[in-house]
């Protein structure tokens, strides 16, 4: 799969074309999602400082480190996943794993940005099949993210609660 030939890459916000190699390379091993290159934090959000706490991080300070592990996921009318992330082996700053929903595993891939959540995932572990955009909650820690999961199929968009598992780096 090429951005040419999906047409939520061309969307605004969406990754630059200069992804196409490295996610053709990514998924001849596996279902992935390159480090995304967002734009920089709002200068008027830049210029003031935070409070740091390497325990607890805002959101806009949640890395790759801290969706490594188990979470639980809720989606809007009753469904229910389970995701396990670990580290990319070939993409610093991303995480690849697993989607569990309704007996079915699918690959999954992404990073976070500024907390900003993007996870890919993969029936086939050639095309994407549902996308997961969304925002880490300020306050949890880097332990919840609430956004919209997408299936690529029908395009129809659910809301989304991922929550840490306890117990999980």
């Amino acid at each position: 799969m090429t951005p040419e030939n999906d047409s939520r890459r061309a969307a605004p916000g969406r990754r630059p074309a200069r992804w196409a190699a490295a996610l053709a390379a990514c998924i001849a091993t596996a279902a992935c999602a390159p480090a995304q290159n967002r734009p920089a934090a709002a200068s008027a959000a830049a210029a003031s400082p935070r409070p740091s706490n390497p325990g607890c991080p805002d959101a806009e300070d949640t890395t790759h480190r801290q969706l490594i592990g188990a979470w639980s996921a809720e989606l809007e009318g009753g469904g229910t996943a389970r995701v396990v992330l670990r580290p990319h082996p070939e993409l610093a700053q991303s995480v690849r794993g697993t989607v569990e929903r309704d007996g079915t595993t699918a690959q999954a891939a992404g990073d976070v940005d500024d907390g900003d959540l993007t996870l890919e995932e993969s029936l086939n572990g050639k095309n994407i099949s549902a996308t997961w955009i969304g925002r880490v909650v300020d306050g949890s820690c880097g332990k919840e993210i609430r956004g919209t999961w997408t299936n690529a199929q029908d395009n129809r968009p659910l809301p989304f609660v991922l929550r840490k598992q306890a117990g999980t780096p």
